[in-house]
């Protein structure tokens, strides 16, 4: 009997530093975080302080020895730059040091390739993939000869070995395939329009806690992990409000600081969810201690998707921990609250400021209907919030909050 296992893949972590105010050394945590999640083993991490990254090799000469010389020292099996890597600087390095060189938009598309379980996911990911690697088809021959593991998921080895003209077909085939997703995504949230069910779309950065929120609220059963991108397909749940109000919550693929632009541009039509919301909910995880930097790529982010003019509640979760920030943050913030999506506290809290949203959002109605017009009543149930009912001689009597479109349909 042979005991057969799958080799370990041992990564040094590389990152650059070029101004006193650089956040490298949280980078660099991330970075780790990210291999792990991979299935990366990091055992060793060395940072430069330099004016500017190397054009050439990333790194300047002298650390490429003194990299050269850690890796020998932990037997690592390859290295991860903490920046995206231009063609040459990965094949530079690679030939410096004779060993596998990715970069961390590698390893962020390789979680997404591993977390990838629908058809729109699986085509936006390798979309993005694709997309990365066609300029770095020399070093992905390279990189066959110098092993598999991280980065060599996805569409394959074989698939990505191909010509320019052979992958770029492939790219105008899955813009296709997810040009028809679109539209089918955009007819969706038509009929939401016409149903007129406000949208809540919860964003946040990776690992913040929206899917164990999205759990504790709706039941969703969508996968919990402490780990990166553990879930990435979006969610869409119903919720019922107290008052009756019916809402949709719909979950987002997790921020992160240096998000890959092709995954951006990949996954628009999904984030776009974020776009089309009547409200944004953001989560917070107040137990990390770079909090502040995580909000601001949050805020960045919804920046290049040209998310400006939406009110946003601000839910700074996991406060179960004994190290959570119990200070609220203001920010860009309308509305905050603070809350614990494992523990369910201060839930009704939250569904409370949601419905305050909704109703400072909604028009005052006050109107006697006749019997015969009873059935507009059910519009008032369904999509609005009903304060008071009578039923007098001359017909029923209601006070309610409803949307602005509601309004005008039935207050005439």
């Amino acid at each position: 009997m042979y005991d057969i296992k799958d080799e370990e893949e041992k990564y040094v972590l590389v990152g650059v530093a070029t101004s006193e105010n650089d956040d490298i050394t949280q980078s660099i945590d991330e970075l780790e975080e990210l291999v792990d999640t991979a299935g990366g083993i990091v055992v060793g991490r060395l940072i430069q302080n330099r004016e500017n990254i190397h054009p050439a090799t990333y790194i300047g000469k002298g650390k490429i020895e003194e990299l050269r010389a850690l890796i020998s020292e932990m037997s690592a099996t390859g290295v991860v730059c903490d920046d995206e890597l231009t063609p040459a600087q990965q094949r530079n390095l690679e030939e410096a040091l004779q060993l596998k060189v990715i970069d961390r938009t590698t390893v962020i598309l390789d979680i997404f390739a591993k977390h990838a379980t629908t058809k729109e996911g699986k085509i936006q990911v390798e979309l993005a993939q694709l997309r990365y690697r066609s300029t770095r088809l020399i070093g992905l021959r390279d990189l066959s000869r110098l092993g598999g593991g991280i980065g060599t998921r996805g569409p394959g080895e074989k698939k990505l070995e191909t010509d320019r003209r052979l992958i770029k077909d492939r790219i105008a085939q899955l813009k296709n395939e997810l040009d028809e997703i679109k539209k089918n995504r955009d007819t969706l949230r038509s009929a939401r329009g016409k149903a007129n069910i406000p949208v809540v779309a919860i964003v946040g950065y990776t690992n913040a806690g929206k899917s164990t929120l999205l759990n504790c609220l709706t039941g969703a059963g969508v996968l919990e992990e402490d780990k990166l991108f553990a879930t990435l397909d979006p969610t869409t749940r119903n919720l019922t409000l107290e008052s009756g109000q019916q809402l949709l919550l719909t979950d987002t693929v997790g921020f992160i600081r240096k998000l890959p632009h092709h995954l951006i541009e990949a996954f628009r039509s999904t984030l776009e969810e974020a776009k089309y919301s009547d409200i944004i909910l953001h989560v917070v995880d107040s137990s990390n201690p770079d909090v502040d930097r995580q909000m601001h790529t949050v805020y960045e982010t919804l920046g290049r998707l040209g998310i400006s003019d939406k009110i946003i509640i601000t839910a700074f979760n996991k406060q179960d921990k004994p190290d959570a920030e119990k200070t609220l943050r203001d920010f860009k913030a309308d509305y905050t609250v603070k809350i614990s999506a494992k523990s369910g506290e201060n839930m009704e809290e939250l569904l409370q400021l949601i419905e305050k949203v909704l109703t400072e959002r909604s028009l005052l109605l006050e109107k006697v209907f006749t019997y015969q017009e009873a059935g507009k009543i059910q519009l008032v149930r369904k999509y609005g919030r009903l304060i008071c009912e009578e039923y007098r001689q001359e017909g029923i009597f209601v006070r309610a909050y409803v949307p602005s479109d509601i309004y005008q349909m039935i207050s005439v």
